[in-house]
């Protein structure tokens, strides 16, 4: 059984170039930037009042947690 070549780039335009990606990647962006976490930090932004639910990007309505922890939260 043979397995065609992925195509990132092609994946990538039809994905993660789409507005509602790009504008969902500069809210984490930003709730990253308003807890001053660097680039390359493990820990990930954390919305108490998620965003889907009426939250905002609001500092207070942030915390970093690990990324297990972010993870285990999702959907709720």
């Amino acid at each position: 059984m043979t397995t065609a070549k992925r195509n990132y780039k092609k994946e990538y335009r039809d994905y993660h170039g789409k507005p509602e990606q790009i504008k969902a990647r500069a809210q984490r962006n930003a709730a990253r930037a308003k807890l001053g976490l660097a680039v390359g930090d493990p820990r990930e932004a954390d919305h108490k009042n998620p965003i889907s639910k009426g939250g905002s990007n609001r500092k207070d309505n942030l915390r970093a947690v690990s990324r297990t922890t972010n993870r285990k939260k999702a959907g709720k």
